[in-house]
């Protein structure tokens, strides 16, 4: 389970981070991605790379069973 929460964690992180790197312009792939340079996806992508923080802590610190 420790492992799991881990990994999902890790999973959100790098998709919020992808998420907001497309709002913020700073990542042009895809090409013709809807995100790209729209500001609500920086908010979104910060807000899911911040559970995937919060979820790969808690994925850490969880005592094995």
């Amino acid at each position: 389970m420790k492992g799991l929460v881990t990994f999902v964690g890790v999973l959100l992180l790098a998709a919020g981070l992808l998420f907001a790197g497309q709002g913020a312009g700073i990542i042009d792939w895809p090409s013709g991605s809807f995100m790209l340079g729209a500001d609500r996806w920086v908010t979104y992508g910060l807000v899911l790379a911040g559970i995937g923080l919060l979820l790969i802590i808690v994925g850490w610190r969880r005592r094995s069973l």
